[in-house]
């Protein structure tokens, strides 16, 4: 059943289905995508758990956030949609940046179960050739500023911005760019060790987006974890290696 709730100036979309005395499961999809991205790991908890998908602000049919949030904000409204859901020891699956919130939700609540699909958590190494464009950007920025004025400058930075990031960051909006710049530069490793659920990492191979390295990372700071990984398989393992996925999860959840 698709439902929408007002929390923290947001009007969150989400799907709920499932008998309500059943064991909760809530679901976050990855960046740029919505509850549809991940409907396929719906699927398998469907009619054996309650399953929560949501639309993260700023995705699908969720509005934005009123502010740049960062994974702090995104997690409170979470934890006040488990509140508002009346949802007990919940268990958490999050794809990418969904996972991110998954990480520090679970690191502070009590949760039964945490599935973390290709997550996002640690901040990614940087390159000198990064910083390099880094600061010649923000250099490029104050001049644009000086010669066009502040809002013309601005609007000339953002044009940049889009032709030159992501594929993420120029389909989003320069709200939703903020908020992706600053969640990707938040490290959660400090909170890993916190996590007393028991913890599933599936992970492609040949992700790019979160590297193995990540899933490696998280294994060990994470107390209850284990790591299945699929060679040959990126990003979306969950859609790569579909039997695979489910075999794992099903095992993992007793379903």
């Amino acid at each position: 059943m698709d439902k929408t709730m007002e929390i923290d100036g947001v009007s969150l979309h989400f799907r709920d289905s499932g008998e309500e005395e059943l064991r909760p499961i809530i679901i976050m999809h990855g960046w740029g995508c919505n509850a549809d991205t991940v409907a396929s790991v719906e699927n398998i908890f469907n009619g054996k758990m309650r399953v929560i998908n949501i639309d993260l602000p700023g995705h699908g049919k969720s509005s934005e956030p009123p502010e740049v949030w960062g994974v702090e904000e995104f997690t409170a409204m979470i934890e006040k949609l488990i509140d508002k859901l009346g949802l007990v020891r919940p268990s958490i699956a999050g794809h990418s940046f969904g996972g991110r919130i998954g990480i520090l939700l679970s690191s502070r609540r009590d949760i039964d179960k945490l599935l973390l699909i290709d997550a996002a958590g640690i901040k990614p190494k940087r390159s000198f050739s990064y910083y390099r464009k880094v600061y010649s950007f923000k250099a490029m920025r104050h001049i644009l500023r000086l010669l066009l004025g502040a809002k013309r400058g601005e609007a000339a930075v953002e044009k940049m911005r889009a032709r030159k990031g992501s594929a993420d960051y120029r389909n989003s909006s320069p709200k939703m760019r903020a908020v992706m710049s600053r969640c990707v530069n938040e490290d959660l490793r400090h909170v890993m060790p916190d996590i007393k659920a028991p913890t599933l990492l599936v992970w492609g191979e040949e992700d790019t987006a979160t590297p193995l390295s990540d899933a490696e990372i998280m294994h060990r700071l994470i107390p209850d974890s284990g790591l299945v990984s699929f060679p040959g398989c990126g990003h979306y393992s969950f859609l790569d290696n579909p039997f695979g996925f489910r075999s794992a999860v099903n095992s993992f959840f007793n379903l």
